[in-house]
């Protein structure tokens, strides 16, 4: 996300952190440059105009010019006032209600509403440890009851089943007295889409509204579609009281236009945004780390939230015990360290987040290629465990069979081992740290780019 924007504001925060002084000129150059890389970005043009006339105004004003460091001052208002732009913290869902706390979905057909209900039930049955229950009052697509079904028996939380001859308001108050009877903590309902904002579709969901009154009313948007995402929000602002709104596909979404402009144009804040298809792909939205994010200087705190969250401890612990021993680093260790990675998005996830990205040049995230890591799991899933624990075995007839195995060439399975080699020297060297140095030598396998590098931070990924 936001990859072109990053790359244009980063260029042009760069050009004005050569300058010994800031002057009226040169803060004028940079805003235009700041206004450009915005709009490009899909960002809406009121928002764009307040942004830049903030900026410049704390720019050539006391702020800067009393500043020791006029550059660093300059790029860091930029900083505060996109934070502003998308509201300055984030906001959690309001659950301090009498149980069940209701969260009525709302959003058009498409922008992934129903697996949005599902990722935010898994969410908050594994972050505040709440019951769920999950209900479709959508009877007129046929197969969204059926897919929320689904979808609630792969979290884990209960499911309130309805049919399409009932009308909306008696599936929701049946359920409600059902989540009731149940002590469920938390009930989210999941509304009908539409293909365009109409007065019948608002109707229905403002009646549901006043059938439920939920303590949380959230808007489910595809981040992909820009300032047409904060339109509608809009839309459905106006005619609904909407307590929030949820981005999905914003891992799609290189321009971020939507991220920008929803928070401005509506006045309700971007409470959760979905970064992938995965049941966990669904992360609270701070704008201070995605500000940071955009100005390419990482976001740590996430980072160390997702490994915490999604790296196996256990496996993690018992390969540093093993490193500590002495017992080394085999070839069964690498292929668990690649799928640590996978479940964290890959390399490119990865990238986004660790600080100092920003001095990469233009572009250079857009060069790491995921899909290099199922080639390298495929090349050791073809090998013996006898293989796996000493490749030194590996003679010209055992990587025949390996390379024939897995569907790739002699060169992959060469390059493959030479940066196995590459990551025993790095494990070599920090063996007391346990846990800790096996975090780092996690993010360290993206630091090898280069000539026959890992596929990563330092150059085109190789295989």
């Amino acid at each position: 996300m936001f990859e072109s924007l990053t790359d244009r504001l980063s260029g042009a925060l760069r050009k004005i952190s050569g300058k010994g002084t800031l002057t009226d000129n040169n803060i004028q150059d940079a805003l235009r440059e700041v206004r450009r890389a915005l709009l490009e970005a899909d960002v809406a043009l009121p928002v764009v105009k307040g942004f830049i006339e903030n900026v410049r105004q704390r720019a050539v004003g006391q702020e800067v010019k009393q500043s020791l460091s006029p550059t660093q001052t300059f790029i860091k208002i930029v900083q505060a006032e996109l934070e502003a732009m998308m509201g300055v913290a984030n906001e959690e869902l309001n659950l301090r209600a009498q149980p069940p706390a209701i969260v009525l979905m709302a959003g058009l057909q498409g922008a992934g509403k129903t697996t949005t209900v599902a990722k935010l039930s898994y969410w908050l049955k594994n972050k505040p440890k709440k019951s769920v229950m999950v209900v479709s009052a959508d009877v007129y697509r046929p197969a969204a009851i059926k897919q929320l079904e689904t979808l609630a028996a792969e979290v884990g939380v209960e499911f309130f089943p309805s049919d399409l001859s009932q009308s909306p308001e008696a599936i929701v108050t049946a359920a409600l007295k059902e989540a009731k009877k149940k002590f469920v903590d938390v009930l989210i309902v999941d509304t009908a889409g539409r293909l365009a904002v109409d007065e019948e579709m608002m109707s229905e969901i403002r009646r549901l509204h006043e059938v439920l009154n939920p303590v949380e009313t959230l808007f489910v948007v595809d981040a992909m579609t820009g300032q047409d995402a904060a339109n509608t929000a809009k839309a459905f602002n106006d005619a609904l009281p909407l307590t929030g709104v949820i981005l999905t596909k914003a891992d799609g979404d290189a321009r971020g236009g939507a991220a920008l402009s929803v928070r401005q144009i509506t006045g309700k804040p971007i409470k959760f945004i979905g970064m992938g298809e995965k049941i966990d792909a669904l992360e609270p939205f701070y704008p201070d780390r995605v500000a940071s994010r955009i100005l390419g200087m990482g976001d740590l705190l996430s980072l160390i939230e997702e490994v915490e969250r999604k790296v196996d401890k256990e496996k993690a612990e018992r390969i540093a015990s093993k490193i500590k021993k002495g017992k080394g680093f085999d070839l069964e260790d690498f292929k668990e360290q690649i799928k640590q990675m996978q479940s964290m998005g890959g390399m490119k996830s990865i990238m986004d987040k660790m600080p100092g990205m920003g001095g990469l040049p233009a572009g250079a995230s857009k060069m790491v290629d995921d899909s290099l890591f199922s080639k390298m799991e495929a090349i050791i899933n073809s090998m013996t465990m006898k293989e796996r624990v000493n490749p030194d075995i590996l003679n010209g007839s055992r990587k025949r069979r390996i390379t024939v195995g897995s569907g790739t060439q002699l060169q992959d399975l060469n390059r493959l081992l030479k940066q196995h080699k590459q990551m025993q020297k790095v494990m070599k060297k920090m063996k007391g740290g346990g846990m800790a140095n096996m975090m780092r030598g996690l993010g360290g396998m993206g630091g090898m780019g280069g000539p026959g590098g890992f596929p990563g931070a330092g150059g085109p990924p190789r295989l």
